[in-house]
């Protein structure tokens, strides 16, 4: 905290106001001039580390209201929100920005409540949809939680000194420690269920369906469970959700990425990437794991002072909905859209099972991405049974992808596919596939005319 500048007008404001003095007699209360504590207040000096603990130990403040409470969740919040295509028009700039969250920071939270409930920014979902929730708390960690990795790569470094075989070691750990077997089912025992504890019979009762990677993920998602209890807890805690569905998908959450990290640990896992150049079969073999669990790996390698390449991943069906996605380090719109452009070959994996399929575009904003894609299929299908099928993507900013053994022998620089965040936050002109117009801008109706594009709009 001594480390970095604070800047919280908003809640020493929220505060003040709460107790009902007025900016003389705060600032008396804690030691500092009347001209210093309104500059705090429009967050134009931060909130210095030993005025947290005189507003600790005079008002009760509790300091993780600093990074909780400003108004529409900060400026970078903010920014995102106000990168939408409909505002382009007004040439907002950051200072713009920071002078009206100081100055109106009610009026900021306002729009941002409307914003976000009318469908921008996080899409359709309500501001109180779990999932939401879930994900907003996961992207301000930016995926990576290191106490986890420590936790996970101290113990698989423990198992591995036994055997390399971390299946096997894993489950021996769960026997002997924790006096529970494995059992794997016949899928006419367990026909719905793919993992089931049975803490009568003792037994961790796994489903024949599973492959070696799903089955590895099992033991070690147990293993979490019951020996990474207090650092989940802690993280759980901290999040402090009202929604208790919200807290148990967060701790889901973190359970499983504590799995991923004893399957993968962080410095073998990094050193593996940088000399394979990031081949995600390759560390799938490498390390007995799916292909999704590789990609999902992929985006928390943010330890300081040993940073993998920032990646973001997104899970989608065929419809084009995204069941997982996740920003990490990149700052991706193309994470936080709610929509896709159908020009992204995201899509064009579905019709090349198991194949990695790979895509140069760029943004709107310049911005240049390079992209894997490929399917992937849930362990739980039966002959007989509805075929569920997803696509698996990952992306970097492509001045970063020269180092992967996917972009070898492409030029990086070279022509690029343009592409959108969906139709209704896109305002390329003349797009053949556009669907509908920009959100916010008008209908063009001319039938003297036709343009590549049927559906042409004001600003065009």
């Amino acid at each position: 905290m001594a480390e970095r500048k604070v800047f919280a007008g908003h809640a020493v404001r929220k505060l003040r106001l709460q107790l009902g003095l007025g900016q003389g007699a705060f600032a008396e209360a804690l030691g500092i001039s009347a001209s210093y504590q309104n500059l705090i207040e429009r967050n134009q000096r931060p909130v210095s580390a030993a005025l947290i603990v005189r507003l600790v130990e005079r008002f009760g403040f509790d300091p993780r209201a600093l990074s909780g409470a400003e108004p529409g969740g900060g400026a970078e919040a903010m920014r995102k929100r106000l990168a939408d295509p409909m505002f382009a028009d007004l040439e907002i700039d950051r200072a713009e920005l920071v002078e009206w969250l100081a100055a109106a920071p009610g009026g900021a939270e306002a729009f941002a409540r409307v914003y976000d409930r009318l469908g921008g920014g996080q899409g359709a979902a309500a501001s109180d949809d779990p999932l939401v929730l879930v994900r907003k708390e996961v992207e301000r960690w930016r995926n990576h939680f290191a106490d986890l990795d420590a936790h996970a790569e101290a113990l698989a470094d423990e198992l591995r000194t036994r055997s390399p075989d971390l299946y096997g070691a894993a489950g021996e750990r769960l026997r002997v420690k924790h006096g529970l077997s494995i059992r794997v089912l016949p899928v006419d025992v367990m026909p719905d269920v793919l993992r089931r504890v049975d803490y009568h019979a003792r037994q961790l009762q796994l489903s024949e369906l599973l492959d070696p990677a799903s089955r590895s993920f099992a033991v070690a998602f147990q293993l979490a469970a019951l020996e990474a209890r207090g650092e989940i807890d802690a993280l759980v805690r901290g999040a402090a959700f009202a929604d208790r569905t919200a807290e148990r998908l967060y701790r889901r959450h973190l359970i499983s990425y504590w799995a991923a990290a004893l399957m993968m640990p962080y410095a073998r896992f990094l050193r593996a990437c940088e000399a394979t150049g990031y081949d995600v079969e390759l560390l799938q073999r490498r390390f007995g794991a799916g292909f999704e669990q590789v990609a999902h790996r992929l985006t928390t390698l943010q330890r300081v002072g040993a940073r993998g390449l920032p990646f973001f991943m997104i899970r989608i069906d065929r419809a084009g909905q995204a069941s997982k996605r996740y920003a990490g380090a990149s700052g991706a719109a193309l994470v936080e859209a709610d929509g896709r452009c159908p020009l992204w070959r995201l899509h064009a994996a579905f019709d090349r099972p198991g194949a990695l399929v790979t895509h140069l575009m760029e943004l709107e904003n310049g911005s240049r991405w390079f992209t894997i894609a490929r399917t992937v299929t849930p362990q739980s299908r039966r002959y007989g049974g509805v075929p569920a099928e997803f696509v698996v993507g990952l992306g970097v900013e492509a001045s970063l992808a020269g180092v992967l053994a996917a972009a070898r022998g492409l030029d990086l620089t070279g022509e690029a596919t343009p592409v959108g965040l969906g139709c209704r936050a896109c305002l390329r002109p003349d797009c053949p596939q556009r669907s509908a117009p920009p959100a916010g801008r008008a209908l063009l109706i001319n039938e003297r005319e036709r343009r590549a594009s049927a559906l042409t709009f004001v600003g065009d």
